[in-house]
């Protein structure tokens, strides 16, 4: 109780400090923008982490090119999954998730006027709209594009069925996909809890998917390709079906849970 108190102390002043800063910025236009748009979101989460009692570990970093654009897909069992990512993922880039973030005061409004995604879930024609918004500035601005394909928390840290937004994002641009796998941020603040517990998070990334040679119409073949990809780095490896399909189970593995 301790922790979470300690975190929303530091969490609530933070938000409306820097969401003010980085409106005020915005406004103002130019390279001021782009700097604020691009610094104080990282120095924000990073605030918020360090309150929290959070430490966040990177592995295989040097697999995110600041200098092209990529597509990362990543597991999502809690909202630190976002400020792990948000504070220390090198270079640019910019969230697609889902719109209601739009709505939370300070946070929500300079979320867009930076750039960041929302979509809207439970309508196709919006949804697709977002994707198109997202190709844009992928090809514009050339920004690692991230994307939580499971679409929701997954509650117990199960790897939840990817939709494939991210992917048809992807096969459109021609860019490549990065899986990464997200472990320890369950622990410290899972779904449907506002408890916060001191820990450490991990972001495992893993080697990029080619895109090259393939269509939309591949994008069934993408999907469980990156879905493996993350399963392996969390430590299930499956099996992918050629035709894209539903993956074969993991073989039995000797090694405990954690």
């Amino acid at each position: 109780m301790i922790a979470t108190l300690r975190a929303a102390l530091v969490a609530i002043p933070a938000t409306i400090w820097y969401g003010t800063r980085i409106l005020w910025n915005v406004r103002k236009g130019g390279e001021r923008a782009r700097c604020a748009c691009e610094e104080l979101p990282r120095t924000w989460a990073q605030v918020l982490c360090r309150g929290a009692g959070v430490r966040v570990e990177l592995e295989g970093e040097e697999i995110i090119d600041p200098d092209r654009p990529q597509v990362l897909v990543a597991n999502h069992v809690s909202w630190f999954d976002v400020l792990a990512l948000a504070a220390y993922i090198p270079g640019k880039y910019r969230f697609v998730a889902k719109k209601e973030l739009a709505s939370i005061p300070f946070f929500g409004p300079s979320w867009v006027a930076c750039g960041h995604i929302g979509i809207d879930r439970s309508d196709r024609a919006s949804a697709i709209r977002s994707l198109e918004e997202a190709r844009m500035k992928l090809e514009r601005d050339r920004p690692t594009v991230i994307l939580f394909p499971e679409g929701t928390r997954s509650k117990d840290g199960r790897l939840l069925p990817f939709k494939k937004g991210a992917f048809v994002l992807a096969l459109q641009t021609g860019v490549e996909v990065i899986p990464a796998a997200i472990t320890g941020s369950r622990e410290i603040m899972g779904k449907g809890s506002f408890r916060i517990r001191p820990g450490t998070v991990r972001i495992r990334f893993g080697r990029p998917l080619d895109t090259e040679g393939l269509d939309v119409e591949d994008r069934g073949v993408l999907t469980q390709r990156a879905r493996a990809a993350v399963s392996g780095l969390l430590g299930a490896p499956e099996v992918v079906r050629p035709d894209g399909g539903a993956p074969a189970p993991p073989e039995p593995s000797t090694n405990e849970e954690r």
